[in-house]
């Protein structure tokens, strides 16, 4: 990959050196690289799109969750995915955090537990996924790459107690064969080929319908890189995409999983089973859309 310096994208953007620095301090240019304290930035890399100006609030999705994330407005639609999405996709993982926990947790910062003894790795986990899921809406206009999966699971994994593990490797792959549901997953020797293979033969197209998402995320599972954090990642990947292409996204709640990993396991014999599932996931999404006053597609 090629790479310019923060004088040649400040003269490329029209924008100060200054504004070129934060944009790569915030994770506002994907695939910029700090090389000791010179910033890196790949050619192709998009400008930053403009905050929006107080007084215009927008009716599409990401741009909203957008502004309201760098305005740190609370109540928005921003906050009801932070929490909605964190708390349903670690309780599938074995979470222990309750509904009320994980919302206290975003909304200030502290743990504010007592008389109960509480998992670390919950309490770091639910935190990190906030951080992901702010990664996913800024990259979600990019077209998915393996830099941005692994970055994802850094950032999911970082200061855990798997991350401590020597054996366990925070952004890599697999080291062990693991399964999922009873079923093997690909070899780890394999992984780097395989999710190679996989992710090119998605990107072919840029436009995705929501069925080639859900069926991305189904060999996504199947071939499970991560020895763990699988189901989390995969999950984040689907709401990008469908923020990417203009599909309204969803969550897979608590109370749906068992569909849900129907779905997944019957997926060969009967795709049907998941995209109902997801659909239902959607339709309760669409409502979250219509409080907030935003727009879909049907």
């Amino acid at each position: 990959m090629q790479y310019m310096n923060v004088h040649m994208a400040a003269e490329k953007w029209n924008v100060s050196e200054r504004s070129v620095r934060n944009y790569c301090a915030e994770g506002k240019i994907q695939g910029a690289v700090l090389d000791g304290k010179t910033w890196k930035i790949p050619v192709d890399a998009a400008k930053p799109a403009r905050k929006q100006r107080a007084g215009k609030v927008s009716k599409n999705l990401l741009t909203r969750l957008k502004f309201e994330k760098e305005s740190q407005i609370p109540g928005g639609i921003y906050h009801k995915v932070q929490i909605e999405l964190t708390y349903n996709s670690n309780h599938m993982e074995g979470s222990r955090l309750t509904h009320d926990q994980t919302r206290y947790i975003f909304e200030t910062n502290t743990i504010g537990i007592q008389d109960e003894a509480i998992n670390i790795d919950d309490i770091v986990e639910t935190s990190n996924h906030f951080k992901c899921i702010d990664q996913v809406i800024e990259s979600a206009n990019y077209r998915l790459n393996e830099s941005l999966i692994r970055q994802l699971h850094i950032i999911l994994k970082t200061g855990t107690s798997d991350s401590r593990k020597a054996w366990f490797t925070v952004g890599g792959y697999k080291r062990f064969e693991n399964e999922v549901g009873g079923k093997p997953t690909t070899k780890p020797a394999d992984v780097p080929k395989e999710i190679k293979n996989l992710l090119k033969t998605y990107n072919q197209n840029r436009s995705k319908t929501l069925q080639e998402i859900v069926a991305f995320h189904y060999e996504f599972e199947k071939i499970h890189p991560f020895q763990d954090g699988n189901g989390r990642i995969g999950r984040l990947i689907m709401f990008k995409e469908c923020l990417r292409n203009g599909i309204t996204p969803f969550i897979i709640y608590d109370d749906i999983k068992e569909f849900y990993y129907r779905g997944l396991n019957e997926w060969k014999n009967e795709p049907g089973y998941l995209m109902d599932t997801c659909l239902t996931a959607q339709d309760r999404f669409k409502e979250y859309m219509n409080y907030f006053g935003l727009e879909y597609n049907d």
